[in-house]
Order: C-alpha cells, then sequence, then structure tokens
C-alpha cells in the first residue's frame, strides 16, 4: 500500500521574522559568502606551484583589497534605505543645529573677520553700528566698551558698559575714532533772538578769544592735525578755530563754533568760549537799548 505524505503533519514555520528583518539575513549571508570565497581563493593561490612566492603575496593582497572593496559595497547595498533615513535624520539634525547656533557661528565668524582685518584693538575708541566707546575687551563671541559721550561733546566716560556680539561687524561698518582720545574737532552752537544783536559785530572778537585759549596746545595741535591727515591721507577740519552764523526758521540766530584742541579740555574751551560770547552779546544788547532810550 502506498505511502501518503498528505497524513504527515509538517510543522508551519514563520517566515515573518526572516522577511522583517531581511537585512540582517542578507549581511550574514553576505558576510558568510565573502568569507567562504576569500579563504578558498586564498588557499587556490597558495597551492599554486607555479607561482612565486613574492607574486603569491602580492596576489594575495590583491584579493583581500577586492574582497574587502566588494564587502563594503555590498553592505552599502544591503543597507542603503537604512544608510538614507540615517542621512536624512542626520541633514534634519545638522539643519536644526545651523539654525539654533547661526547667531553663536556669525559670533565666531565676525571673530575671524575682525582678526583678518584688524579693525580696532584693545584702548582704540570706536564706533559700531549705534555703540560707542573704548574697547575694553574683545573674545570669541563679543567685544566690551566702555562707554563714552560723544555725541554730548564732553568725551567722559558714561560708566556704562556695552558688550557688543562680533556678529554685528558682519553687517554693521566699524569706525575707528582712536585719534579723538587726544585731540578731537569740537563743534558747538550757541542760540539767541535774531532782533537784538548783530552777530557779525561780535564774531571776530569771539574768534580772538579761541585764539587766546588755544595758544597754550596750538602748534602741538598743527603737528596732531598734520599726523592725522598723513595717517587718513585726507584733509580734516583744524587747527585754526573756525566760526559759522546761521539762521533757523524759529527766528534765532545761530553761533556755531568748531575748533581743534585737545579732547580733555573741549568742553573747558566751549564754557570759556560760551562766557565770553555772552559777555559780548549782552554789551551789545545793552548799547543798542542805551542808544535807542538816547534817540527817544
Amino acid at each position: 500500500m502506498p505511502f501518503d505524505f498528505s497524513q504527515i503533519d509538517f510543522p508551519q514555520w514563520d517566515f515573518s521574522i526572516i522577511s522583517e528583518h531581511a537585512e540582517i539575513a542578507l549581511t550574514l549571508a553576505w558576510v558568510l559568502l565573502f568569507y567562504v570565497m576569500r579563504r578558498y581563493t586564498k588557499r587556490a593561490i597558495r597551492s599554486h606551484q607555479k607561482i612565486e612566492h613574492d607574486q603569491k603575496r602580492q596576489r594575495i593582497n590583491t584579493v583581500d583589497n577586492l574582497f574587502n572593496l566588494f564587502l563594503v559595497v555590498g553592505l552599502v547595498l544591503i543597507w542603503s534605505s537604512e544608510l538614507q533615513n540615517i542621512a536624512i535624520s542626520i541633514a534634519a539634525f545638522m539643519v536644526a543645529l545651523v539654525i539654533a547656533t547661526k547667531e553663536f557661528i556669525a559670533c565666531i565668524v565676525g571673530a575671524f573677520y575682525r582678526a583678518s582685518t584688524r579693525p580696532y584693538q584693545v584702548g582704540d575708541w570706536i564706533r559700531i553700528a549705534n555703540y560707542e566707546g573704548e574697547v575694553t575687551d574683545s573674545d570669541w563671541l563679543s567685544t566690551t566698551l566702555f562707554e563714552v559721550d560723544l555725541k554730548g561733546g564732553s568725551y567722559t566716560y558714561t560708566g556704562r558698559t556695552t558688550v557688543v556680539p562680533n556678529s554685528v561687524l558682519l553687517v554693521h561698518t566699524v569706525q575707528n575714532l582712536n585719534y579723538m582720545r587726544r585731540y578731537v574737532t569740537h563743534t558747538f552752537s550757541i542760540s539767541r533772538q535774531t532782533d537784538d544783536v548783530n552777530l557779525y559785530l561780535i564774531k571776530e572778537q569771539i574768534l580772538e578769544k579761541i585764539r587766546e585759549y588755544s595758544e597754550h596746545f596750538h602748534d602741538v595741535a598743527i603737528r596732531y592735525n598734520s599726523l592725522i591727515e598723513k595717517r587718513l591721507d585726507i584733509k580734516i577740519s583744524g587747527p585754526e578755530p573756525r566760526v559759522r552764523i546761521t539762521t533757523t526758521r524759529d527766528g534765532y540766530n545761530v553761533f556755531t563754533v568748531s575748533l581743534f584742541c585737545p579732547t580733555e579740555e573741549a568742553v573747558e574751551i566751549e564754557q570759556k568760549v560760551t562766557e565770553a560770547f555772552m559777555a559780548f552779546w549782552f554789551e551789545k544788547r545793552d548799547a543798542r537799548a542805551i542808544a535807542i532810550r538816547g534817540e527817544g
């Protein structure tokens, strides 16, 4: 009686695990195949009698390199989809990292820019964007300034400290004002009513007073002015004082004085000139009032 194989209960194998981990199965199969083929190829080369010993070593070395290349290429092909996902994840992580640290990176780039161009150094007076003062510290991330009252015209330390990130150097110009630490072109204005005194009558008197106040540093100012012009290769105002008289729409005469003087003496000279101006102005006004009363 023939044997009925249908009566045998074969075990039901679950191949879902293999299908879910196909890369691992293929990797094991490829590594095993690689190991067997390389081993028997090298054995065949060693057992060849007609090949010299040095040639055998060269061929074995070549076989090792080729099989290692095939092994890597095969593994890359097997895991290509996973590697692609990893690459996308790494790229996304790098993009997120760059976005999160863009200010930090910009500060580092700004530090390299500062180091390569050297627009300033510690101790210089500079202006960066809306920040101005004396450089007291500079590192990879920022520049620290002692604020100096340049806009107010007193040229003194305000007591405030400003920390400017180096990223500002990439988008704003840097003005080096270091020459102003010793001498500065100081400009100030005095406004008075237009109907009282003709300012041109006291213009020359004020200029004489300015020359008197500037006499003790006049020679040094000339030399320093010439030195700045040579270094900057430009023509700057000074060292002779200048006076300009203008009017405003509100009915005021504006008496503007500009002089090249030591920075530390600028405010003192301004006050002396203002005092002299007021004395001359009131003198002329009173004389005019007396003359008008005499005519009456």
